[in-house]
């Protein structure tokens, strides 16, 4: 088959552009607010952007609406508003938080005592992070950039660069971080996800 996105209908009962784009991580964004109220919300938009130094991108897609539309608005305010913000790295043992933390609550409360995970200071940042997650990147914004959006709201990605690492010592083996140990979550299209855990090397071409 074949369509061409805002001009064809697929036929299909869901868009599959998601699902055909997996897995991706999920980026666990914590965040505060102005006054120093704490947000939680995970976004799978997510990816590493840049190497050296290290910049991370989080995409805010006003594409879908309902009850997530008002957590993506409070996370990207609160970046727009503080320039900072953490990405917790979420371990299959916490999906079932992480998923409670993408419920519509009203801005300013807090997610973490909501979903019932524990909020531990950063280093560098005002944000606070998830203590129960295997590794956080705090980061401070270098950019947003508005995109294109044929739907409501707005869809907005925004670039951090990385200026502190948490790595929990129990994922480390040798000096090297063992995915297999905290099995990360990922996600993929339409409500699915999965959990990484079978993983092995490939020796590049000289």
């Amino acid at each position: 088959m074949f369509y061409r996105p805002g001009q064809d209908d697929h036929g299909l009962p869901r868009n599959p552009f998601n699902a055909l784009i997996t897995p991706r991580p999920i980026a666990w964004v914590s965040t505060r607010d102005p006054d120093g109220a704490a947000n939680l919300a995970p976004f799978s938009f997510f990816n590493a952007a840049a190497y050296t130094p290290p910049i991370v991108s989080v995409a805010f897609t006003g594409a879908k609406t309902g009850d997530l539309e008002d957590e993506r608005k409070d996370t990207l305010a609160n970046i727009r508003a503080t320039r900072e913000f953490a990405v917790n790295i979420v371990p299959a043992a916490l999906k079932d938080e992480m998923n409670a933390s993408s419920a519509h609550l009203p801005a300013g409360e807090n997610e973490f005592d909501a979903v019932g995970v524990t909020e531990s200071p950063c280093e560098l940042i005002s944000a606070p992070r998830v203590a129960e997650s295997p590794a956080c990147f705090e980061c401070r914004l270098i950019r947003l950039v508005e995109l294109p959006n044929d739907g409501p709201g707005e869809n907005t990605t925004v670039f951090g660069q990385v200026v502190g690492v948490h790595i929990a010592d129990e994922i480390l083996r040798d000096g090297f971080v063992v995915p297999s140990l905290f099995r990360p979550l990922a996600r993929m299209g339409y409500l699915d996800y999965a959990i990484i855990e079978d993983v092995f090397a490939m020796n590049r071409p000289d």
